[in-house]
């Protein structure tokens, strides 16, 4: 258990930012499982952009690696240009 003022800050301030994190990153997978779902090329070039935009803020904080973000989008672009 933590004794200090600031180590207690510390495990304030570490709960509050996992739960961004956690929240930020399920968004992203959410997002990615529903444009790999789509079967419509006309929903899935609009979602697109949305989806591309939350790789980069996820990649950008760091939760998943810069190269893992351009593979993903990189493969879901293919994906959508498929269709």
């Amino acid at each position: 258990m933590a004794h200090t003022k600031s180590a207690k800050k510390r495990i304030r301030q570490n709960a509050t930012r996992r739960l961004a994190n956690r929240y930020y990153a399920k968004t992203m997978r959410n997002a990615v499982r529903k444009i790999r779902a789509t079967k419509e090329k006309k929903s899935a070039v609009k979602d697109l952009p949305v989806v591309v935009s939350l790789i980069d803020k996820i990649a950008k904080r760091k939760q998943i690696h810069k190269n893992n973000a351009s593979n993903l989008k990189s493969k879901l672009t293919k994906m959508v240009n498929s269709l």
